[in-house]
C-alpha cells in the first residue's frame, strides 16, 4: 500500500512549508507573549499595557513594534502612534 504521507510532506516542503516550519521555529525562539520581528528582536506582542509601547491599535490594544509597516495589522490597523518607528 502507497503511504502518501511522506510525499504530501515532501510537496509541502517544496511549495513552501520550509518557511512556514521556519516561521514556527523563529516563533518559539522568544519568551511567551512576544514574538521575533524581521530584525530578528523579540518584541512584546500586542496588550493592554501602554508602558513602551510605539502605537495604539484600532481595538485598543497596544503595539511594541520596531517598525511601521505592519504595526496593528491584526488589530485593526493603527489609531495612534505614540512613539513613531522610523
Amino acid at each position: 500500500m502507497l503511504r502518501l504521507a511522506p510525499i504530501l510532506a515532501a510537496v509541502a516542503l517544496a511549495l513552501g512549508g520550509a518557511a512556514t516550519a521556519s516561521a514556527q521555529a523563529t516563533h518559539t525562539d522568544c519568551s511567551r507573549g512576544y514574538y521575533k520581528n524581521v530584525s530578528g528582536h523579540c518584541v512584546h506582542s500586542p496588550s493592554s499595557n501602554a508602558l513602551g509601547a510605539t502605537a495604539r491599535c484600532a481595538d485598543g490594544t497596544f503595539s511594541y513594534s520596531e517598525h511601521a509597516s505592519g504595526t496593528c495589522s491584526h488589530y485593526g490597523g493603527v489609531a495612534v502612534w505614540i512613539h513613531h518607528p522610523y
